[in-house]
């Protein structure tokens, strides 16, 4: 039988609020003619404001969507409602051949990712390109490394010979470090109390950099992505995999003016590793990646390389989604947890912080800020990473019971992304 999306797993796609209630509208079979689907794709007319209906086709791996109606929004809210309407009303989309319209769009695309497939690589241009760029990533990290050494030797304090850093920024980009240029741009932004540490760490990179090739394996790779060498989805897909069933820990979205990016933890069932899949979309676009939190997915990962893998690449999936056990997942004493980060730092010096599943902790407002507890020890909350209204809800679900919360730890704190109370379905904390 052909697996249905959740209405919340629909919801996540819409690209903001707006789309959603506009969605909520085309759910019901009333404007809708010529509705279908194959198992792969699903098409129909939905009535508008014009003579002639919208035609919307959707294909369901990618998953992909077209349609006639002049919105930017995508997915539309067209797709949306068509998504809503075969979720709750499968008689509504009936199994069927598609239309010639959809079946051109459907097979059009198809023949672009034939053609996408790339021909094979000259080793010898790419040896040449790797040991350009290596080249000028060095520079600039040799660069960076004489102007850190230069703040520090005026002192601090010293603002006369400071100036702003995005010039220095921008140089790193020119040596194609992107990685290195975000960092840099980050140090106008962050607290005195704090510039000595973040100088050292950068430093320590910018050292590694300039030493890559002397690096063992794992954390040579480790700094690489730090930097921000470019990396191929299709040549880590084509490595090894893990194939598990994956629970959907949580999610957020993070947006600036020229991107949204959505982050979705995972948690092996059989493994118990843990896996981070990151998502992109334009101004106006949700990402497509939308697994629902407390949901299963049966899928092949393949982990990028480093020193301590978490990001990952979603390769083959054996089914749709489906609800996850009951109740919360396994979780970490307080003491466990700041162990668990350490251990994470130990193989990785530049990990801002890690996924972890606290068990037993109660939220807790003091007059120096939030904290979860469990008793025995103490976390502080990391409140920059969600709105202050996101924390008042993490306390009205508890009301000052023990809780399972996931989130990431670091040395800025725990930032909560879902809360469980008992046997009920899973909290999302990230968007109120």
């Amino acid at each position: 039988m052909e697996e249905r999306w959740s209405t919340e797993h629909v919801l996540s796609l819409a690209p903001d609020a707006a789309s959603q209630k506009a969605a909520g509208k085309l759910s019901s079979p009333a404007p809708w003619s010529g509705a279908g689907t194959d198992g792969t794709a699903l098409w129909g007319e939905c009535k508008g404001s014009g003579s002639t209906p919208y035609r919307t086709v959707i294909e369901l791996a990618t998953p992909a969507y077209q349609c006639s109606c002049p919105s930017r929004k995508f997915p539309c809210k067209h797709a949306l409602g068509l998504l809503l309407l075969w979720s709750g009303a499968p008689e509504a989309v009936p199994a069927a051949e598609p239309a010639e319209w959809a079946a051109d769009w459907l097979k059009a695309r198809e023949e672009r990712a034939e053609k996408r497939v790339a021909a094979p690589a000259d080793p010898a241009a790419a040896r040449r390109r790797a040991e350009r760029r290596g080249a000028r990533v060095a520079a600039g990290a040799a660069e960076l490394r004489l102007r850190l050494a230069d703040r520090v030797r005026h002192g601090l304090a010293d603002q006369s010979t400071a100036g702003p850093w995005e010039e220095v920024a921008a140089r790193m980009v020119d040596a194609q470090a992107p990685g290195l240029a975000t960092r840099v741009r980050a140090l106008d932004a962050t607290p005195q109390d704090r510039l000595l540490e973040e100088y050292a760490m950068l430093h320590l990179l910018a050292t590694a950099a300039t030493r890559v090739d002397e690096l063992p394996p794992e954390l040579a790779a480790t700094v690489r992505t730090r930097v921000g060498y470019p990396t191929d989805t299709a040549e880590i897909l084509a490595g090894p995999t893990v194939r598990d069933r994956w629970l959907a820990l949580g999610s957020r979205d993070t947006s600036d003016d020229r991107l949204t990016t959505r982050r979705v933890w995972l948690r092996g069932a059989k493994t118990g590793r843990p896996a981070l899949l990151l998502a992109f979309g334009r101004p106006g676009q949700a990402p497509d990646l939308a697994l629902p939190t407390g949901h299963l997915l049966e899928a092949e990962l393949a982990f990028h390389p480093g020193a301590r893998p978490l990001r990952a690449a979603l390769g083959t999936r054996y089914g749709a989604p489906e609800p996850g056990p009951a109740g919360p997942p396994a979780g970490l004493t307080v003491a466990e947890a700041v162990a668990g980060y350490g251990t994470a730092v130990a193989d990785d010096p530049w990990l801002e912080s890690w996924p972890t599943v606290l068990a037993g902790a109660v939220p807790v407002r003091t007059p120096d800020g939030w904290y979860l507890t469990d008793g025995h020890h103490t976390l502080p909350v990391h409140t920059s990473a969600l709105p202050e209204a996101a924390l008042w809800r993490l306390a009205a679900v508890s009301t000052g019971r023990p809780l399972t919360v996931f989130g990431e730890y670091g040395h800025q704190g725990f930032a909560p992304v879902t809360a469980w109370a008992g046997h009920d379905r899973p909290i999302g904390l990230t968007t109120v």
